[in-house]
């Protein structure tokens, strides 16, 4: 089944520079499964348009392959029979054809760089001398972001200055994977599990349950996810084998650059230069307590992806025998005992992103300016929310089970909130726990504690949905 999940900003982005006068080149690059063919492909079901897909091939093979297809599209019998001889003649065909607005889409577009490095500087002199100043639509797409970088945004590339926009496409957030399953506790594990990466997203069957999608899509060697975070690795980068061992010691709970160097052997300049490849492609976070700067020595490493994190945890340990089909045996044996701490590790991160769209709603006690965690020498708090003009702070602990005493909870929580240095003795202080169901909730104490069990979070973020247009 395919489904179209969001993606609301970025096609109304797309919508409104099409309306424009003028030539457009629009960089779309994302990590692999994301979502960019389909949100081209969703483009322009309302514009007038047609997405050239590259292929790792020959540049006789890709312009032969590009003459075809745009001989369909603009029912051109000549140049399907002639075709384009090299990339000058296609981009010329492109102007000829671009006296009226048309949508270019030339998808993995760094295969055709890979094969052809001129290709950026052909484009930069045909944009320079006569495309920006046509009614083009064109959108450079590709799943390598270290290539999609470097060949039209770094200031070494030909087409360094060139782009009218581009769009990151990045995974979906958790919101919209509740919407789409309509159950909060599903989607919590759902997305725990899988990620907000729509393919993964559409991989797994919601009218399963989570143990059954793990076995079914996940750990049998015949699903597609089986090999695809080793294809998307080894896609992307030089040597994965180092990147595999921090990876995998992030996954195992070494969030400190010398916890990963000791787990590893490698050395601090090795894993530096490594974690710093992974953070711009997007597969590891470097996170700071709420209170200190991005500079601060207490930064810790997370995976930023689920799926990746629960293949390092549960799958890549036990890959060997997953291959001699013992599935049934590490899900029952390894995944199931430790799955609700491996959900509840997650749900931190769950609860911001529905805090995010409750802050735009004015659904928490205050509009909050920042939000993050906050940790130092054993002390933590799972979110902690500034309002920094108004001197306003809530604390949140968040808790993956069922009957959770909420008032010992916020007992514990008020001993930890004056360690937080941030304007101690002379700011407003509120308290939030969420928790799957509570067997006790602590008095509202005037509207300074707040509590939420899933069907509250359900309640509260469907109620937001009816009062925005933008989720229709």
């Amino acid at each position: 089944m395919s489904v179209f999940i969001d993606r609301h900003r970025e096609l109304s982005l797309l919508e409104e520079r099409y309306r424009n006068e003028g030539g457009e080149l629009i960089v779309l690059y994302g990590r692999r499964r994301v979502g960019k063919s389909e949100l081209i492909d969703q483009f322009i079901r309302s514009a007038s348009g047609i997405r050239l897909l590259a292929r790792e091939e020959s540049k006789t093979l890709q312009l032969r392959k590009f003459s075809s297809e745009l001989g369909d599209f603009f029912q051109d019998n000549f140049l399907k029979r002639s075709g384009f001889s090299d990339w000058d003649s296609f981009f010329e065909y492109l102007l000829q054809r671009a006296g009226s607005r048309i949508v270019i889409a030339i998808d993995e577009f760094p295969y055709l760089v890979k094969e052809d490095p001129s290709l950026p500087s052909i484009l930069q002199e045909f944009w320079d001398s006569r495309l920006k100043e046509s009614q083009i639509f064109l959108i450079l797409s590709g799943s390598s972001i270290s290539m999609m970088e470097a060949s039209t945004m770094d200031h070494t590339s030909p087409l360094f200055g060139r782009r009218t926009g581009q769009i990151l496409l990045r995974p979906l957030r958790f919101i919209h994977v509740f919407f789409y399953l309509a159950d909060m506790r599903k989607a919590v594990e759902f997305y725990s599990v899988f990620g907000g990466t729509p393919a993964y997203t559409m991989a797994a069957d919601p009218d399963k349950d989570i143990m059954t999608n793990i076995e079914e899509k996940l750990l049998r060697e015949d699903s597609f996810l089986f090999r695809d975070i080793d294809f998307v690795l080894r896609a992307e980068l030089a040597e994965p084998r180092y990147y595999f061992s921090i990876l995998f010691s992030i996954a195992l709970g070494n969030h400190r650059i010398g916890l990963i160097c000791n787990d590893t052997g490698l050395s601090k300049s090795i894993v530096s230069k490594y974690l710093s490849v992974l953070i711009d492609l997007h597969l590891v976070d470097r996170r700071v307590p709420i209170t200190e700067g991005q500079k601060s020595r207490k930064g810790l490493y997370f995976l930023s992806d689920n799926l990746f994190d629960f293949w390092f945890s549960f799958a890549n340990p036990y890959l060997v025998s997953l291959e001699r089909g013992n599935t049934r045996l590490i899900l029952e044996q390894y995944i199931r005992p430790r799955f609700a701490a491996y959900v509840g590790r997650h749900f931190e991160a769950v609860v911001m992103d529905l805090f995010e769209l409750f802050n735009q709603h004015e659904a928490l006690p205050f509009v909050y300016t920042r939000i993050g965690s906050w940790w130092n020498r054993g002390n933590e708090i799972d979110i902690v929310c500034l309002r920094d003009d108004q001197r306003k702070i809530l604390f949140c602990e968040c808790k993956w089970q069922s009957g959770v005493d909420g008032q010992r909870v916020l007992e514990g929580l008020r001993a930890k909130a004056p360690h937080v240095p941030w304007h101690n003795g002379n700011r407003e202080e509120y308290f939030c726990i969420v928790a799957r169901t509570f067997s006790r909730r602590p008095e509202a104490a005037g509207g300074r504690v707040v509590c939420y069990d899933l069907d509250d979070l359900a309640r509260v973020a469907e109620l937001t949905r009816q009062n925005d247009a933008s989720w229709d």
